[in-house]
């Protein structure tokens, strides 16, 4: 049984699902103000390894993920670049789809707009004002924290302590520093809505509430998102839920920070880099084995030496690809879930079992992706020592079980371009007639040949290997 780190216990537990066989997940999507940075590609993959890993046990997964298309920064993005923020938000929507479709990350099963779902915040607003958990003043509708007992849970903070160290804002008619927005009446030239408080638009911590209830019900079973998230955004999210008399998220999972030099990337610190930057200059798959070489809660540090220090192990599975043609189980760059009993019986060379079973006991353990791949990597390993000693058969069933296990992380392995013309086919075979005849010279000369048109070459125990 899959085992996770909740938030809310501070504690690694038994994920215990709602409904027999289905898993409901809600992860915080993007505000749509600006490029993707490789913070958001780790909260993708982390949260994309996950449902993989669901689905590989199994599981069938009800997987949501939001849009934030109208916000503060949207807005104050519009007006700075002289657009209109639904042209800004579409526009990086836009460049956050595509960013996450090069990452090979599934899409979510459902993809819902805040803009959609106003008039279901308004009528959450109206029950938590009738309930006189929330009130009016001059500039919105503001929630009482105080309102729920427990409040400051995934932060381990009693509203006492969070309250001491709050940052005091100036807002008139506002009762406690930590009271947050749920409704902002309308400013010139912003987006707005009917309401009963007047033209307005919702607060950022509303839309979630609203979407993950209608979308996955009551007490769904995994609420994800990034450190950051943690509090206040997602100890506001519970708050409404709580106040509102509905059973909220069961499980609340966190990701941890990207570093750089040690210190949290933020667009503040302009220490960022985006994601169309990254894989400019490096495979995505690259990204996805840095992301699994770390555990998902620990800091991760993306530096192009990390990055091409995962490159060469991923060079490492694609080798052991090329040599055994292992057949690849995901497909294209994003891929199918790949089902434990559906893949092993899919396997003509059959799998080790032992090796799945080990796999999937790191796995449980609060999704220990480190020390799982670190056991892939083991098995390449014997993979190769058993195709050195001649043993094909051993060593076919040990490549397929590297490529099941990494299916289901969803990382490809790619064997390279073996469709190898004749013309080619002649210069590889001189250059082993040379390497026989010790005649090195020549066959160096022969594998720069090679390589100004294109191919990788490689000396293997069998002899030149070629691929693009």
């Amino acid at each position: 049984m899959l085992r996770l780190h909740d938030t809310a216990t501070a504690s690694v537990r038994p994920l215990i699902l709602r409904d027999a066989g289905e898993v409901s997940l809600y992860v915080c999507g993007p505000t749509v103000s600006g490029e993707p940075h490789i913070g958001h590609g780790r909260l993708t993959l982390v949260f994309d390894v996950l449902r993989r890993y669901l689905a590989f046990g199994g599981l069938r997964v009800h997987h949501v993920s939001n849009v934030t298309d109208v916000d503060d920064k949207i807005i104050e993005r519009a007006a700075r670049v002289g657009r209109s923020p639904e042209a800004v938000a579409t526009e990086h929507e836009g460049q956050w789809w595509a960013a996450m479709d090069a990452l090979g990350a599934l899409r979510p099963t459902a993809v819902p707009h805040a803009t959609d779902y106003v008039a279901g915040m308004v009528a959450l607003v109206a029950e938590l004002v009738e309930r006189g958990s929330a009130y009016e003043i001059a500039d919105g509708v503001y929630m009482r924290v105080d309102a729920v007992a427990d409040y400051g849970l995934l932060a381990h903070q009693s509203l006492q302590s969070l309250r001491s160290g709050a940052r005091v804002e100036a807002v008139e008619g506002k009762r406690s520093p930590l009271d947050f927005a749920l409704w902002k009446k309308a400013k010139p030239g912003e987006p707005q809505w009917d309401s009963p408080w007047g033209p307005g638009r919702p607060g950022w911590h509303t839309e979630c509430v609203v979407m993950s209830l209608d979308l996955l019900g009551e007490g769904f079973d995994l609420h994800g998102g990034g450190q950051d998230l943690m509090f206040p955004h997602h100890e506001n999210e519970r708050a409404q839920a709580v106040a509102d008399g509905k059973a909220f998220a069961r499980h609340w999972v966190h990701n941890g920070w990207v570093a750089v030099g040690g210190e949290k990337m933020s667009k503040s610190l302009g220490n960022f880099t985006t994601i169309a930057d990254l894989l400019a200059a490096h495979d995505p798959r690259a990204y996805r084995l840095l992301v699994l070489r770390a555990h998902y809660r620990s800091p991760i540090e993306v530096t192009p030496a990390t990055v091409a220090d995962a490159g060469k192990a991923l060079e490492r599975l694609d080798g052991l690809a090329r040599r055994l043609s292992v057949p690849d189980p995901v497909g294209d760059a994003r891929g199918a879930e790949v089902v434990r009993g559906r893949a092993l019986a899919a396997a003509p060379s059959g799998v080790d079992e032992a090796a799945v079973d080990t796999f999937c006991a790191r796995m449980d353990d609060d999704l220990d992706t480190p020390a799982a791949m670190a056991g892939v990597f083991e098995l390449v390993t014997r993979a190769h020592v058993a195709a050195d000693r001649g043993d094909g058969a051993e060593a076919a069933r040990l490549g397929a079980t590297v490529a099941v296990l990494c299916g289901a992380v969803g990382l490809r392995l790619l064997g390279g371009d073996t469709d190898v013309d004749a013309a080619t086919n002649g210069l590889v075979a001189e250059r082993d007639a040379a390497r026989r005849a010790r005649d090195f010279a020549r066959a160096d000369v022969i594998r720069d040949e090679l390589s100004a048109a294109g191919w990788v070459v490689e000396d293997g125990p069998d002899g030149t290997v070629v691929h693009r």
